[in-house]
């Protein structure tokens, strides 16, 4: 009887150890997954601040004068608050960006056009735009709305294979030259995700 006693303690301390150990190794690597976020946490706040007051060279080099023109989606949620989008677009113009496309799904900004239009100084519709007058004036902007209902689908499908394709370029190290999107080039694209039949107006 002592004997079987004996060996239900050992096990019982034994567990008991075992479940000690088991518990500081998940809370050790719990407290590391923490420091790991946190030290990212505090890395992406010290480079926004970097970028912010211009110190980080490597952002410095970006042209916003060879950018002919960009597009941006906007998630149904966010094209809802119009002062953020509105901001935004004030802060794509005060850096130089001259001709901008925002997408949405719902249209909710092709509604809002008007509003976001007065709230913004030297910004026209794109249809609208006079080629003189943005070549004038340099702080000119044009703006077109587009959403799922203008059949822009297929080309923001397109734009991202193309992104995906020549990303893939840059990232491998091959030295390559400047990349210039060509008809053929969207042509591919569009064919890739599934409409056979483009061409640009």
């Amino acid at each position: 009887m002592d004997l079987k006693d004996e060996v239900q303690r050992v096990r019982f301390w034994i567990n008991q150890i075992g479940n000690f150990w088991l518990r500081l190794v998940w809370h050790s690597v719990h407290l590391l997954v923490r420091f790991w976020y946190l030290g990212v946490g505090v890395a992406n706040v010290i480079e926004s601040y970097l970028i912010s007051s211009g110190l980080l060279k490597r952002y410095r080099s970006i042209d916003v004068g060879k950018l002919r023109y960009l597009a941006i989606v906007i998630e149904s949620d966010d094209a809802c608050r119009i002062s953020k989008v509105i901001q935004l677009l004030q802060w794509l113009q005060a850096i130089g960006v001259k001709h901008l496309c925002l997408y949405d799904t719902e249209g909710v900004l092709k509604k809002s056009k008007e509003s976001i239009l007065a709230k913004l100084k030297n910004a026209t519709l794109f249809e609208e735009a006079d080629e003189r007058d943005s070549l004038l004036d340099q702080k000119h902007m044009t703006l077109e709305f587009a959403s799922i209902s203008d059949g822009k689908e297929a080309v923001a499908k397109g734009g991202n294979v193309l992104f995906m394709k020549y990303s893939k370029l840059a990232n491998s190290g091959a030295e390559q030259k400047e990349q210039i999107f060509t008809e053929a080039n969207m042509t591919e694209a569009l064919r890739a995700v599934g409409l056979f039949y483009f061409s640009i107006c």
